[in-house]
Order: structure tokens, then C-alpha cells, then sequence
């Protein structure tokens, strides 16, 4: 009589071992608590921003006498608009990139890079491309070229400091011909409350970063 074939059967200690080990960049606990980290850091920043009637009321711009009184009004305006300044400033630099698809793909795929490869990817999953292995100082050091690449040898890089400037001459302008003595200043506000709180996210990154290196 012949003996029946014995059908393999995977242990669930070693199917969770591989399960881990494969695990993608996008699922790893640093990518999640990141991204976790960040969406808080938005909801707060939105949450302190100011109305903005307040940052458009006519009533309330008028012409500086002198620098002196425009820096000052600058220096007041930032502190209380300084979310609606940065959505400002958000604002501008997403118009410039969705007008310029390519250099949007671009940047997205520059982003990805660092984050899938280096910056989130498990230390126990060597980078393969094309059947090549590289190392985590041959994957930085790739990262690196392209990303001076990018911005310097490419109009990607002078998109983004064109818009920024522009939102900066944006920022400014209003904030030398808003009079801010309509404004209550709250000086205990900490600097980095808001948008600013989310690179906490990425220094507690940083010792898990260098120990690659």
C-alpha cells in the first residue's frame, strides 16, 4: 500500500518571522509613528491659526513711515500669523508645483527615495536593484548625488526658491502694511507649536539614521 503524501505545513512562528522581516518601508513603526506624528503636528498647527478676516481687513493696512516701524510690524505680524503665514507659504509653493507636473513627479520620486530607502527602509533589508545589492553608505551616497542633482542641475530647484521667494515678498509686504496694534500678542506661545512641531518627528529619527552610517 502506498503511503500518502504528506502535505507541508508552515509554523505560524516562522510565518510571522518572514512576515516581519518582508515587512515593506510604508508598514515599519518609524514610517507609521512619522507619519502619525506629522498629521497631529498639522491639526494642532491649523488649529491655532488665526481668522482670516484678520489677516485681510482693509481697515487695518496702512504705509510704514520708515523701516524701522515696517520691521517692527513684520516682527508682530509673524508672531500672531504665523500659521496663516506658513499655509500662505504652502499655498504658493503647491501652486508652483502642480503648474510644473514634471518637476512635481520629480520631487515626489526624490522624497520617496529617501524615506523607502534610506530613511524608513528596516537596516535588515539590504537595498537590491537589478540583482545588485547595495549598502546603506552606496544607497546614501546615491541619495545624496541626486538630491544636489535635483536641485541645482534641474529647474525643480529653481522652482522652489522662485515660489518661496515669492511667498516670502508676500509675507513681508503684508506684514510691513498690516498695523498690528488691533492684535493681542500672546508671548507664551511656544516658537514651535504648530506646523514647526513636526521636526521633533524627524530628530527623533536621527540617532536610528546616524548608527547606519
Amino acid at each position: 500500500m502506498a503511503s500518502q503524501a504528506t502535505l507541508p505545513i508552515s509554523s505560524p512562528q516562522s510565518t510571522g518571522t518572514t512576515g516581519a522581516q518582508s515587512q515593506p518601508p510604508i508598514a515599519t513603526p518609524a514610517f507609521r509613528s512619522f507619519i502619525s506624528r506629522l498629521s497631529s503636528s498639522i491639526r494642532q498647527g491649523f488649529a491655532q491659526r488665526r481668522p482670516w478676516f484678520e489677516l485681510v481687513d482693509r481697515t487695518s493696512f496702512a504705509r510704514p513711515d520708515s523701516v524701522t516701524e515696517a520691521s517692527s510690524r513684520v516682527r508682530k505680524n509673524l508672531s500672531y500669523f504665523r500659521v496663516n503665514y506658513i499655509t500662505l507659504l504652502a499655498g504658493v509653493l503647491a501652486l508652483s508645483l502642480l503648474s510644473h507636473p514634471f518637476s512635481l513627479l520629480v520631487l515626489l520620486a526624490l522624497l520617496g527615495g529617501w524615506f523607502f530607502l534610506y530613511l524608513f527602509r528596516p537596516s535588515d533589508q539590504p537595498v537590491v536593484i537589478f540583482g545588485r545589492t547595495f549598502s546603506d553608505r552606496e544607497t546614501l551616497g546615491i541619495l545624496v548625488v541626486s538630491t544636489i542633482v535635483v536641485v541645482f542641475l534641474t529647474s525643480v530647484g529653481s522652482l522652489l526658491i522662485s515660489a518661496l521667494l515669492v511667498g516670502l515678498a508676500m509675507v513681508s509686504a503684508h506684514g510691513a502694511f498690516r498695523v498690528p496694534e488691533d492684535l493681542f500678542l500672546d508671548d507664551q506661545e511656544p516658537a514651535n507649536a504648530g506646523f514647526l512641531s513636526f521636526l521633533g518627528a524627524a530628530a527623533s529619527a536621527a540617532p536610528a539614521v546616524a548608527a547606519r552610517v
